[in-house]
């Protein structure tokens, strides 16, 4: 059984109005993560990934690509261990 990870992905660019946060929310489900994914006000995409390490680091690894719209220019990791989980894998509004 792999490891839980935890994880806060903060994503530059040209990452919002471009299908992201729904692409990143559908993507995370598809790997069975639990988080959220939300766009900030000063104009990046956040995301809390919860789930098995190999396929956190299958999402982190998508959110450089993103949709074909995107043109992500930076990607921030940051631990996030002891994080409430979400029953699912949520796009929340932008803060």
């Amino acid at each position: 059984m792999s490891a839980i990870a935890q994880v806060i992905v903060t994503v530059q660019g040209r990452v919002q109005g471009v299908g992201y946060r729904a692409a990143c929310a559908e993507r995370a489900r598809a790997l069975g993560l639990r988080g959220w994914v939300r766009n900030r006000r000063d104009g990046a995409v956040e995301a809390f990934l919860a789930g098995p390490e190999p396929n956190v680091l299958r999402m982190r690894e998508w959110m450089w690509e993103g949709p074909d719209a995107a043109q992500v220019t930076q990607l921030e990791v940051a631990s996030a261990h002891g994080k409430t989980l979400p029953p699912g894998f949520e796009v929340r509004p932008t803060v």
